[in-house]
């Protein structure tokens, strides 16, 4: 075994060893005994994000599958920092919230395992792998409080269509195998290649089997139905965790299979996408309207957004493709950060999650009523927050390929999404409060997470690049 090779694996050798770290000292404490254990997961992400640092521009191939090219180390960082902002946010709320903290910080490292292995794999059944390993402890993530029947229904049926999600993502992979000989994904992009001006019909058929196990864990249409359960049954933690970090390693892989593998057969693909995209974009705006469910409504807003991603699927010109990662970033911040809030004001008594429960916050905390309006204003894209500038590079991407149609629909889907955002902001600042109860103390560090979030949404928004040149540098190191 070569040292550049092991070099390769160190960021998700580090996040293991720290969920099993977790997991023993989790094992040792004594009955009703407070051990730092986000602080041992706070160790390894941050020792995670300061090798893939170093291993910047190294290009190095673990094992032949596994890539430490800038694309891969740009998404390790990036799901780093989504734990790291997922664990801060956890610390008191995790507790008060009476779930078993052991389990949940081992669980999302193992999670976050799969997440930085999806990003950096280069072989299909390294990608089916991760996306197992990522898709279990989310699964166990969702039903983890075990006092909840929302949580348990919420979590077998994320569990049953996501097997069914897997079980097409598997079978796209055998006919690749069957069709090319390798699942290797540069082989397979030089032998898709050599016959693509005659495309074999099973080739054609694994793409779409692989396209379907992409769309459902990005929420797409119609391979959405399991999202709205999901967020409103999991722990609202859990629900803002898998709304960025799933997402956000799909998008990893997706990238690579489609825009490297199978960009050969491009012109099969973009059509459909195109349709995806656009009725994911009306669907999660639409429906999201109607909700009286925070959690709810940020599901179909969640849609809505990976509508917004496959436009720079979509596109795939060089500014389309730094858009998707950048358009990523940007939403891991502000979602988390509005999940964030909703954790912090949850109580076993007022779990803060119909609309009506935040009427009056701008009067009782005007600080939490204020950071929550900014995060809702990033996510519906009004300057300047990181929001406007994600819509603004993903659109503007889409015109430059000429696809204007999709551009404007995603104008006017942003548009009407403003309304479901500003109906909260409304409800805190201009409805008395109707359902008085105690709003609990939000811990120290739920505030570090907040402000780092903030802070990120606005320096991003005003100076976005910096950020959009690393991106743009580090999808170009997987062509």
């Amino acid at each position: 075994m070569q040292r550049s090779d092991f070099s390769a694996i160190v960021p998700v050798l580090i996040v293991t060893l720290s969920a099993c770290a977790v997991m023993l000292a989790e094992a040792f404490r004594r009955k009703h005994e407070e051990m730092p254990l986000g602080w041992l997961g706070v160790i390894g992400l941050v020792g995670a994000t300061a090798s893939s640092i170093l291993l910047w521009n190294s290009h190095l191939v673990g094992f032949g599958v596994v890539a430490a090219d800038n694309f891969a180390l740009f998404f390790n960082v990036m799901i780093c920092a989504i734990g790291l902002l997922t664990i801060f946010l956890s610390m008191g709320t995790a507790e008060r919230d009476q779930l078993p903290v052991g389990e949940y910080y081992t669980i999302m490292l193992f999670a976050i395992v799969g997440m930085m292995l999806m990003g950096s794999s280069k072989d299909l059944l390294v990608i089916f792998l991760a996306l197992e390993i990522m898709s279990l402890g989310v699964y166990v993530l969702t039903g983890i409080k075990r006092t909840s029947e929302a949580g348990a229904e919420a979590a077998f049926k994320y569990f049953v269509l996501g097997a069914f999600s897997s079980a097409f993502f598997l079978y796209g992979i055998a006919f690749t195998y069957a069709t090319t000989g390798t699942t290797k994904l540069d082989e397979l992009g030089l032998k898709i290649a050599s016959t693509s001006a005659e495309p074999n019909l099973l080739v054609i058929l694994a793409m779409v089997f692989l396209l379907v196990g992409f769309a459902f864990k990005v929420a797409a249409v119609p391979f959405h139905m399991w999202t709205p359960d999901a967020y409103q049954g999991a722990p609202t933690l859990v629900t803002g965790f898998m709304s960025t970090g799933v997402k956000a390693a799909a998008f990893a892989a997706f990238v690579r299979v489609f825009l490297a593998a199978f960009e050969p057969l491009r012109m099969d693909w973009v059509p459909v996408l195109s349709a995806i995209a656009g009725l994911t974009m009306i669907l999660g705006t639409v429906v999201g309207v109607a909700q009286t469910s925070v959690k709810r409504m940020l599901a179909y807003s969640s849609i809505a957004h990976a509508g917004y991603l496959l436009v720079g699927l979509v596109a795939s010109n060089a500014a389309g493709k730094a858009a998707i990662l950048f358009y990523l970033v940007s939403y891991a911040i502000t979602n988390l950060g509005a999940f964030g809030i909703l954790a912090a004001l949850s109580s076993p008594d007022r779990p803060h999650d119909d609309i009506r429960d935040f009427a009056g916050l701008g009067q009782d905390r005007p600080w939490l009523a204020g950071l929550l309006t900014i995060f809702l204003l990033s996510l519906g894209g009004f300057p300047p927050t990181v929001g406007f500038v994600a819509k603004w590079y993903i659109f503007n991407a889409a015109v430059q390929e000429h696809m204007v149609a999709l551009a404007v629909l995603g104008v006017l889907t942003s548009v009407v999404s403003v309304f479901f955002y500003l109906r909260i902001v409304v409800m805190m600042y201009m409805v008395d409060e109707t359902a008085p109860g105690h709003r609990p103390v939000v811990p120290v560090m739920v505030f570090v997470g907040l402000l780092l979030a903030v802070a990120g949404v606005f320096y991003l928004g005003v100076l976005p690049g910096r950020l959009l040149s690393i991106a743009a540098s580090s999808v170009a190191s997987i062509f």
